[in-house]
């Protein structure tokens, strides 16, 4: 369930990249004590928790004769597979075969296991190749882990490749126009000009002329992880604490399938925390899943080819740059397996 040595660069971009952490869904997906079925990178992966919490992610596939784990049995620290009962520890290690014990699969590790991690309530795995089969080094963004901030998460699905909900994010200038109307980006100027600024780990790409007013800005940081940061201009109406952030990753499920990962957050303090969540739950969740809805049905009715046909001006700076860093990225790892 590694990445196969042959696979191109064209399945690498279109699955995501490999060697290298990716969110993929909310921790609460998976109470303790039950298992459940998820697909990322193109692939078909089992979430195990065991009773006491502890998670494993396993290859959904039983090293028998492939019949999908997650159909089994949950048996508190192994999973049994329905169709001959084959037992897999959460490490990936075959520990019984009922139907013939003493069994040469027994104490083989013949599924693979892949590292996770959970963080601010999602559930990060490193998803390596044969040749990087150990996991990355993991420095996770500062919003997620300051305890001065406070974070909601937001999950969605949608029916869109993962780089088109990567780059919307890289793309400042659309809050101008495709989010006019909401409660936080009706302001400013629908002119601007940009520049990208290296840093050493990732790019700024941000408006020259115009800051703390819309979405003027947005940083991509690759450190283990992919994710970006960016900060909207909060009314007096939002309530206490510093301008309103947001954390995203995305999770490309499939092809044409990316999960999105918004993580909401402020510099809040004592009361003004509270005071924060309040308003967050009463007011503003429902105004910001209104924004996301909009991004929503701008991706999904876009069609398949769209970076194929398009014109592009210096507003799509961050967007080259990210196409170009990716890609190289997808034909460096194909090329590692040729």
């Amino acid at each position: 369930m590694t990445l196969s040595p042959s696979a191109t660069a064209d399945h690498i971009y279109a699955t995501g990249l490999r060697n290298q952490w990716h969110a993929v869904v909310p921790s609460h997906f998976v109470a303790p004590g039950a298992m459940r079925k998820v697909t990322a990178l193109g692939e078909q992966w089992l979430l195990f928790r065991r009773p006491d919490g502890a998670l494993s992610m396993l290859a959904d596939r039983c090293p028998h004769r492939g019949a999908p784990l997650s159909l089994g049995k949950h048996l508190g620290d192994r999973v049994a597979c329905w169709y001959h009962g084959v037992e897999v520890e959460t490490d990936g290690t075959v520990s019984s075969v009922p139907g013939l014990p003493g069994c040469s699969l027994e104490g083989k590790k013949l599924v693979t296991s892949l590292p996770v991690r959970e963080v601010a309530g999602a559930i990060l795995a490193y998803f390596g190749d044969e040749e990087h089969p150990e996991p990355a080094a993991l420095t996770l963004p500062e919003p997620l882990t300051d305890p001065e901030v406070d974070a909601f998460l937001c999950y969605a699905e949608w029916d869109a490749p993962w780089r088109y909900a990567v780059e919307n994010l890289l793309d400042p200038m659309h809050g101008a126009f495709l989010h006019h109307d909401s409660h936080t980006m009706f302001d400013g100027d629908t002119t601007a000009k940009f520049r990208i600024q290296e840093t050493g780990r990732g790019y700024f790409f941000e408006k020259t002329d115009q800051r703390g007013v819309n979405f003027d800005w947005v940083e991509l940081c690759r450190t283990g992880v992919d994710w970006v940061d960016l900060s909207i201009p909060y009314p007096p109406s939002a309530g206490p604490g510093g301008p309103f952030g947001i954390v995203g990753m995305v999770c490309p499920v499939d092809e044409q399938r990316t999960g999105v990962f918004f993580w909401r957050y402020r510099r809040v303090e004592d009361w003004q925390r509270a005071s924060w969540r309040f308003l967050y739950r009463t007011l503003i969740e429902k105004r910001h899943w209104e924004v996301l809805e909009q991004d929503r049905l701008m991706l999904e009715a876009m069609p398949s080819d769209a970076d194929q046909r398009e014109n592009l001006y210096q507003h799509d700076l961050g967007v080259v740059r990210l196409r170009r860093l990716y890609r190289a990225a997808a034909e460096a790892q194909s090329a590692a397996g040729a």
